[in-house]
């Protein structure tokens, strides 16, 4: 059995690797020279727990190999798995420059019948538009069945979710191929369910609209909370506690942000623009995602007036621990504004530094751990609950810095000890201590 994986980002490399650890011979294919040659040298370039170990494991004992020949990946595959990006167009919509040239570098090099099975997160319609392309391109004596099978990984966690996936979802028109692609997963033991094609394209983008409107919604109960001096850890409890809607995505923060959700709920909103349906829930997930990364900068700015020359640290700076992946992270935005209201800025994540450099350079100053960011500081921001945050002592913020006034985005610590520890602390849906702010609209 030879896989072929088309795409080393987060879902094409963690794929790729999983399928090589059950025992499939797997060949990754990228057009990236440079991340090519760092994979086959057993390196990882992202950053997730367990996966570098996985693929030196794997290529050691010859299941895994990377290349940028595509004749080399496709030679002999008997399945092609797609999992390249599909960033956001500046409308919202999907960019399938990827996946279409993902497409025809296998359709001209394909030497035998074979099963493409679509991973990227696609706009319903696109399977049957990769059908079309491909008739065109490859000999008319193979037979190619396009397959979707939509990626629910969350990054930090990637292996465990390839390995205890809650499903596995196959969408094709012809079953016997969907068969085909789930004896392929049977070794995973998981549950498989096989619908049509665009029922499987849509099942992606409903799932995260549906976990991308829970966050937003708590949101707005802890905003609400702030007006009417309840505690949103304790409403969140509460309704948490009904099974019906169960507890995850109920932690009230600064919004959500990464790869997925922001660019998928997009994407779903020009989908029902495109059929002409007003899909008012998600239209406004959207807009209280966007506000929601506002509102501790806003509250900084009532409490100080001005930010310009303020020592400010702002401890973690990816999306959400455990990954080093920082687009759409609230931290970025807060540090753009930060950078206009020129603040000096130091900021501290475990993993995600170096490609926030590659954005703000020498803009910033980048801490090897909290205690040099907070140094000397006039307001904290925590934008991740790293653990390396979230257990950081309470009284090393007296110690270090210049008055200890803590803006928390992911509500980290207890208020009663913040208050006791007398530490200025404002957090999200809960009440400020120490300081007087109202919530900004």
């Amino acid at each position: 059995m030879k896989i072929a994986v088309f795409g080393t980002g987060y879902v094409g490399l963690v794929t790729g690797v999983c399928f090589a650890e059950i025992g499939y011979n797997v060949t990754c294919f990228d057009i990236e020279e440079t991340k090519i040659d760092t994979l086959s040298q057993g390196k990882c370039p992202i950053f997730e727990p367990g996966l570098e170990e996985m693929l030196r494991r794997n290529l050691a004992n010859g299941r895994l190999s990377f290349t940028n020949d595509g004749k080399a990946a496709c030679r002999n595959a008997d399945y092609f798995f797609i999992a390249v990006g599909t960033p956001e167009k500046e409308d919202g919509s999907a960019n399938l420059e990827y996946l279409e040239g993902a497409i025809a570098e296998i359709g001209n090099n394909l030497n035998k019948d074979a099963i493409l099975v679509i991973k990227s997160t696609v706009p319903v319609g696109t399977n049957e538009l990769v059908k079309d392309k491909l008739k065109a391109i490859i000999p008319r004596e193979l037979r190619v069945c396009v397959v979707s099978n939509p990626e629910f990984l969350r990054e930090g966690s990637g292996i465990l979710d390839t390995f205890h996936a809650d499903r596995i979802v196959i969408g094709a028109d012809d079953q016997e191929t969907g068969r085909a692609v789930a004896r392929l997963y049977e070794p995973f033991d998981r549950p498989i369910l096989q619908t049509d094609v665009r029922s499987a394209e849509l099942i992606k983008y409903a799932a995260n609209a549906f976990l991308a409107t829970k966050i937003s919604f708590i949101n707005e109960i802890a905003n609400l909370c702030e007006y009417m001096g309840a505690d949103i850890g304790d409403v969140a409890k509460g309704i948490g506690m009904d099974h019906r809607i169960g507890s995850q995505f109920l932690n009230a923060g600064i919004g959500y942000g990464g790869s997925c959700f922001p660019k998928d709920t997009k994407a779903l909103e020009k989908l029902t623009e495109s059929c002409n349906y007003d899909f008012k829930i998600l239209r406004s997930v959207i807009e209280v995602n966007s506000r929601q990364k506002q509102q501790l900068f806003y509250k900084a700015k009532e409490l100080f007036g001005s930010l310009h020359g303020k020592r400010v640290a702002v401890l973690g700076l990816a999306f959400k621990p455990h990954t080093d992946d920082i687009r759409e992270a609230p931290a970025m935005e807060l540090i753009a504004r930060l950078l206009d209201e020129q603040a000096d800025i130091s900021v501290y994540d475990p993993a995600a530094s170096g490609k926030v450099s590659q954005v703000f350079g020498s803009r910033l100053y980048y801490a090897e751990n909290a205690d040099a960011a907070i140094k000397g500081a006039d307001a904290v921001f925590i934008m991740t609950e790293w653990p390396e945050i979230t257990e950081y002592d309470l009284a090393r913020y007296r110690l270090l810095m210049r008055q200890p006034i803590i803006f928390d985005g992911r509500n980290c610590y207890d208020v009663a000890e913040a208050e006791a520890a007398g530490i200025a602390y404002v957090s999200v849906g809960r009440k400020a201590v120490n300081v007087q702010v109202s919530l900004k609209r």
